[in-house]
C-alpha cells in the first residue's frame, strides 16, 4: 500500500514539503476529527453500572461495551488503509465520521443490550479511520525531527477528546440519562464530520482510483518481516492491554467499594486524560532532556506505580490522582511508539500505522476480559500488580530493542 499523494518507491526525504501555511489548518481539522472519534470511546465507561440496571444485564457483560468499540476500530485498519490510499485519507475520514455520527444517535435509542453491543461494533469501526489515518497524514508531512512534538500537540485533542467524554458521562448522565449521553456523542462526532467536509483544503487533491488490496497484503508482509516494526505492534499490544483493560472495571469496583457511581467513575477516569494533557505541554522538553530509552523506562515506572496504587482500592480521589499520573506515564510509552511507527516505512505510512492501530485496539479489546477474569481470580491487587509488573517489563525492553537507528523497509521494485 502506498500513500495516496506519492508514488510507492519515492524516498521520503526527496518528497516535496507541503506550503507551510497548510499544516496549521491541517493540524486543527486533524483535531477535530480526533476530538470527535475519542469523545464517544470513553463516554460508555462510566455508566456500566447505570447501563447494567436499565438493560437488565451483568456488569461484567455490559463493560465489553468497550471491547465492541475496540474490536471492529482494530479489524477495520487493513481494510481502511488500502482505501484510504485509494480514495484519499481525507475522504475517507469525513466518510467514518458521518458513519459514527449515525451510529451513535442510533445508540441513545437502543431497546436492548444486543442492540447497544451491535450499534456500538458500527461506531467502532468507523471511528477507526479518523486517528491512524491522522498519524499518517503528519507523519507525511512533517519532518522526523519535529514529529513527536507535533503528534504530542496533535494528541492534545485526542486527550481533550476522552478527558471530556467520560468526565460528561459522569457528570451529566444523572440529568439526561444514558441516552442523552449518546445523543450528544453523536452530535459531536457530526461536528467533527462538517469541520472535515469544509476544513480539509482541496487543492491538489488526487483523483480517486481502485484500492489495491493485493498489493496492500504484500506490503503488510513487508512491514511484518521487519524486527523493528514487530517490537512496535508487539509493545503497544501488550501496553493496551495492562492499560485500558481495567478501565470499563472502574465504576463497578469503585461503586461496590460504596466510594460512588458515575459521577466518581467519571472523574477517575478524567485522571488519565489529565495526565495525558500534561505529556501534551511537557513534551518538549521531555524529548529533549530523556531522549528515546529513559522516555520509555520512566514510563514504565510511572505507570507501573501507578497501577499498584489503584489496586490498593483507596479512595476514589486517591485513584484520580493515580491515573493522572499514569496517563502522563502511558503517553511517555506510547508517543515514542507512535513516532516510531511513522518512520517504519517511509514510503507506506498508512499500512505502518493501521498494522499499529489493529495491535494497539486489539490489546484493548482482548484487554478488557482479560483483566476482568483477572479480578475475579486474584482480586483488585493481585490483577493489578501483575500490569503494573507487566508495563515496568515493557518500558525497559523496548528502551533497549528500540536504541539502534531504525532500518525503513524497503519494498521490492
Amino acid at each position: 500500500m502506498t500513500d495516496s499523494t506519492e508514488p510507492a518507491l519515492t524516498p521520503a526525504a526527496t518528497r516535496a514539503a507541503p506550503p507551510a501555511t497548510s499544516i496549521p489548518r491541517l493540524i486543527v481539522v486533524l483535531a477535530c476529527a480526533g476530538f470527535g472519534s475519542t469523545f464517544a470511546l470513553r463516554s460508555v465507561e462510566p455508566l456500566v453500572g447505570v447501563l447494567a440496571r436499565d438493560l437488565a444485564s451483568d456488569a461484567h457483560t455490559v463493560a465489553l461495551l468497550s471491547t465492541a468499540f475496540a474490536l471492529p476500530y482494530a479489524f477495520i485498519q487493513p481494510v481502511l488503509g488500502p482505501i484510504g490510499d485509494a480514495l484519499g485519507k481525507e475522504r475517507v475520514m469525513s466518510t467514518c465520521l458521518a458513519v459514527l455520527a449515525v451510529a451513535l444517535t442510533l445508540c441513545s435509542v437502543a431497546p436492548d443490550i444486543g442492540s447497544l453491543f451491535g450499534l456500538r461494533m458500527l461506531a467502532g469501526a468507523a471511528a477507526g479511520g479518523c486517528i491512524p489515518l491522522s498519524l499518517a497524514l503528519l507523519g507525511d508531512r512533517v519532518p522526523m525531527e519535529s514529529r513527536q512534538v507535533a503528534i504530542g500537540r496533535f494528541l492534545v485533542a485526542v486527550i481533550l477528546g476522552q478527558l471530556s467524554g467520560s468526565t460528561f458521562a459522569g457528570l451529566i448522565e444523572a440529568a439526561i440519562g444514558w441516552r442523552g449521553v449518546f445523543a450528544v456523542t453523536a452530535a459531536v462526532a457530526a461536528f467533527a464530520c462538517a469541520a472535515t467536509v469544509f476544513g480539509f483544503d482541496r487543492a491538489g487533491r488526487p483523483a480517486a482510483r481502485r484500492p489495491a488490496f493485493g498489493e496492500a497484503v504484500t506490503r503488510y508482509r513487508t512491514i511484518l518481516r521487519n524486527p523493528r516494526a514487530r517490537v512496535l505492534f508487539s509493545a503497544v499490544f501488550i501496553e493496551a492491554i495492562a492499560i485500558f483493560g481495567v478501565f470499563p472495571h472502574l465504576a463497578p469496583l469503585i461503586e461496590a467499594r460504596g466510594e460512588g457511581g458515575p459521577r466518581e467513575a467519571g472523574l477517575v477516569l478524567a485522571g488519565f486524560a489529565v495526565g495525558g494533557l500534561a505529556y501534551s505541554a511537557l513534551v518538549g522538553l521531555l524529548v529533549r532532556l530523556l531522549g528515546l530509552p529513559r522516555m520509555l523506562i520512566g514510563g514504565g515506572l510511572i505507570c507501573g506505580a501507578s497501577l499498584t496504587v489503584v489496586g490498593l482500592a483507596g479512595t476514589w480521589q486517591v485513584d484520580c490522582a493515580a491515573l493522572t499520573a499514569m496517563g502522563l506515564g502511558f503517553y511517555m510509552l506510547h508517543n515514542t511508539y507512535q513516532t516510531q511507527v511513522t518512520e517504519v516505512a517511509p514510503t507506506a505510512r498508512a499500512s505502518a500505522v493501521a498494522l499499529h492501530a489493529f495491535s494497539f485496539f486489539c490489546g484493548q479489546a482482548l484487554g478488557v476480559a482479560v483483566i476482568g477474569q483477572a479480578l475475579l481470580r486474584f482480586g483488585q491487587l493481585g490483577a493489578l500488580a501483575g500490569c503494573a509488573v507487566t508495563i515496568l517489563a515493557l518500558g525497559i525492553g523496548t528502551a533497549i530493542a528500540l536504541r539502534q537507528k531504525p532500518a525503513p523497509v524497503a519494498f521490492p521494485g
